[in-house]
């Protein structure tokens, strides 16, 4: 019996009952455009991530506060010194920026807290205030897209001036620009110099839902004049990033009086984020690879199911068919082609569903399909018609033709 015959036969075979077939395909369509899809959401979202943390810029180090975060209104400067020597102020950055290290280019203080920002006709709680510099906007990617940004004499000033985020415009001025209009930050009133591009969101927090006012501003109207929250700073360039890092460290411990093994702060690269990212998008992945592989074995279980039943519906033509010459081979040849046949019809309607799926955001997060993750799920679904056929073909194969033809 030719391969072709054998070929011919099969799909007689799987189209002999057309409902058990077709359900059993699609057992094996879910599983793999399960496979595809999820993993193509973990893509999606690593990607998303990645491209966030690759937006702050390559050569930008982030020095962050242990304990002390300079948020929170109303703190005063007795309050704060009195709480802790060892935090990170405004002169502490200052003195860092002046030190004369090396591969430092600029030094960036912030200070941050979370209050009511209100137009003439409608407020947003709970909105990101910072204060900083005027090199905040030339350090990462947080550009301004309209308008200008605060110089530094107005942080000198302490003018009441600020740049807000694209969400915070619409929201508080939807009929109209938000350049030049006034806003009140928890009853103190700023006017709009600029409003930033759009920037990347993770998590929860929209990183368009900001206001960016002079720190010196901030401190004396919300925070204080303690701790400030974040130092970013920008290396001489993306390979002096290593090097920067320790510089500042080592600098800070000296301002700070401290040791390394009581830092009050921690340090992060874009390179060590990027790595952690990677690792953590990796195991995230695998994990809902797994999970999407449960329900293509579950289909792979439904082809066995149905194959045992095939068999035993068609005990008599097997005997007839061993009883003319069929060798054993090519009896096992066919039932593993009607399995194989089945699981190969579901594994390409699977992958249709699946790039068809990818077009629309789960979750929030936009999938995008792995170029390996279709031959891969493919290549699976067929070994797994081939895996979970193999007993119910060598049962067929394995029947004397006497014992089959007593069933006529």
């Amino acid at each position: 019996m030719s391969l072709f015959e054998i070929l011919v036969s099969a799909f007689r075979g799987v189209t002999a009952n057309k409902l058990r077939s077709v359900l059993t395909l699609m057992g094996v369509m879910i599983g793999v455009a399960s496979v595809i899809l999820l993993l193509a959401v973990g893509n999606g979202s690593a990607q998303e991530v990645k491209s966030a943390i690759s937006s702050l810029g390559a050569n930008t180090i982030t020095v962050r506060a242990s304990g002390m975060g300079g948020g929170g209104g109303g703190a005063t400067t007795e309050t704060t010194a009195a709480s802790t020597e060892k935090v990170i102020t405004s002169a502490v950055s200052d003195q860092l920026a002046s030190a004369g290290l090396g591969h430092v280019a600029s030094v960036v203080p912030q200070v941050s807290t979370s209050l009511t920002v209100s137009s003439t006709d409608v407020s947003s709680e709970s909105v990101s205030i910072i204060g900083t510099t005027a090199g905040y906007f030339d350090v990462g990617t947080s550009g301004v897209g309209t308008g200008e940004a605060f110089t530094e004499a107005d942080v000198t000033a302490s003018e009441k001036v600020a740049v807000i985020g694209q969400t915070l415009a619409t929201t508080l001025f939807p009929t109209g620009s938000a350049l030049g209009q006034s806003i009140t930050i928890d009853g103190t009133p700023f006017t709009i110099t600029g409003v930033l591009e759009n920037q990347s969101s993770t998590g929860t927090t929209d990183a368009n839902s900001v206001v960016i006012a002079p720190i010196t501003r901030v401190q004396k109207s919300f925070t204080g004049f303690g701790a400030v929250s974040t130092l970013s700073i920008e290396a001489t360039d993306s390979d002096s990033v290593d090097a920067a890092e320790g510089e500042i460290e080592v600098m800070l411990n000296q301002l700070l009086g401290q040791t390394t093994e009581d830092e009050s702060y921690t340090i992060t690269n874009q390179s060590s984020l990027l790595e952690t990212q990677e690792e953590s998008a990796d195991s995230f992945t695998v994990l809902l690879g797994v999970v999407a592989a449960i329900s293509l074995l579950v289909g792979g279980i439904g082809v066995t199911n149905v194959m045992l039943v095939s068999v035993t519906e068609r005990t008599k033509e097997i005997g007839i068919r061993k009883a003319l010459g069929a060798t054993r081979g090519a009896i096992l040849g066919q039932f593993l082609a009607e399995a194989a046949t089945l699981t190969l019809l579901g594994g390409v309607l699977g992958v249709v569903a699946a790039l068809i799926g990818a077009n629309y955001e789960i979750y929030g997060t936009q999938p995008v399909v792995l170029d390996y993750s279709i031959p891969l799920a493919l290549g699976v679904s067929v070994a797994i018609g081939v895996f979970f056929g193999v007993y119910p073909a060598a049962r067929a194969a394995a029947m004397r033709p006497i014992q089959a033809l007593r069933a006529i």
